[in-house]
């Protein structure tokens, strides 16, 4: 478990840098410069997010249950998984879908997060999905409050299009990993 909690802490860390520490960041960046910074930001995340898969495997091997979720909560993890995977792709394409959701990525985890919850009970299931979920929340109310950086010119341009691309892409995503990936990767066959 020491080894899932400092992957989450390396990982939601570096991510969190914009919400405690903008001035800091931004002082970083101006010293930096934006290649190097990106480099460390990278280097930190990629780290953190090895520490999270190995933790996470080990913390499995040695299961701790805390809550017994019904059967039919995975029937509504499903369920919340299909507009996850569609805000995941909407986050890199601006249409409506984009526009409507302000943050359709934060949206995307925090479906993610919650659905996992609603499906699991083990110890380092809640402490993997319950810090992400956390550190969404916390994010999405800080970029309240936050002074935007300036937009990187969008991947596509603005069009309906590209919401009939999110979903199409998304629900393909979806399919790809809830009938092949997730069984592969993670192990647990979501429809199995």
């Amino acid at each position: 478990m020491t080894t899932l909690v400092i992957g989450l802490l390396l990982f939601l860390g570096i991510h969190s840098v914009a919400i405690f520490a903008a001035n800091g960041r931004n002082a970083l960046l101006a010293r930096m410069g934006v290649l190097p910074w990106k480099a460390l930001y990278s280097l930190v995340a990629i780290v953190g997010f090895v520490l999270i898969v190995k933790g996470y495997a080990a913390a499995r091997m040695e299961p701790a249950l805390l809550y017994a979720p019904p059967v039919w909560t995975r029937h509504v993890a499903a369920l919340l998984m299909l507009p996850a995977f569609v805000l995941l792709f909407a986050a890199y394409l601006p249409g409506r879908i984009k526009s409507t959701m302000k943050h359709p990525m934060l949206v995307a985890v925090k479906l993610w997060a919650v659905a996992h919850l609603l499906a699991n009970g083990m110890l380092a299931d809640v402490v993997l999905f319950g810090a992400i979920l956390a550190w969404a929340v916390i994010d999405r109310i800080s970029l309240k409050h936050r002074v935007p950086n300036p937009a990187p010119p969008p991947a596509a341009p603005p069009s309906r299009f590209n919401d009939l691309v999110a979903v199409v892409g998304g629900l393909v995503l979806y399919a790809v990993f809830a009938f092949y990936l997730h069984v592969r990767w993670i192990g647990v066959a979501p429809f199995g």
